[in-house]
């Protein structure tokens, strides 16, 4: 059976960043989510905020600065121009859990899934760090691309529904 291989390494094995200069500029969008579970004690100091302000708000902006940066920290990624990053927070109280939900846009030759997959693990760092005091046994993920769009490949979905897989 044969393998499809690493996009990012070279007949050598050697890392590369992928030539996407052949590439048709198109719409591109992902979708990612994931969730953090963690004490009903811990939820409810996140849902009520704290003294270091909304823990939503802080962790949106965490999220959306990260799809900005994704190319800093994710060696062999292209930077790309967005479009758009929406990080959406939402209170999971029968999972005791944050779910968080990135939705990336851009108009390019490369798609923005690393993007959202990044905007979500910071976002949910982001409570962790805010939330810490009160549970350090959080625990983090799954964190899965749900949907992608545009781009050779065409359309893609995982048929996850919500963070917890």
């Amino acid at each position: 059976m044969s393998r499809k291989p690493l996009s990012h390494l070279d007949e050598a094995g050697a890392a590369r960043m992928v030539d996407v200069g052949g590439k048709d500029v198109s719409q591109r969008r992902a979708l990612a989510r994931g969730s953090i579970q963690m004490s009903a004690e811990a939820l409810l100091a996140v849902r009520d905020g704290s003294e270091k302000g909304d823990v939503f708000q802080v962790a949106r902006i965490a999220g959306i600065q990260a799809a900005k940066r994704t190319a800093d920290l994710i060696p062999l990624c292209h930077p790309v121009p967005l479009d758009s990053v929406r990080v959406e927070l939402a209170l999971d109280e029968s999972n005791s859990a944050v779910v968080v939900e990135a939705t990336v846009t851009c108009s390019g030759r490369t798609g923005v899934e690393m993007e959202a997959l990044t905007a979500v693990t910071v976002a949910l760092l982001t409570i962790y760090d805010m939330a810490k005091a009160v549970d350090r046994a959080m625990q983090i993920g799954p964190i899965q691309l749900a949907e992608k769009s545009g781009g050779r490949s065409g359309d893609w979905t995982s048929g996850l529904r919500d963070g917890r897989g």
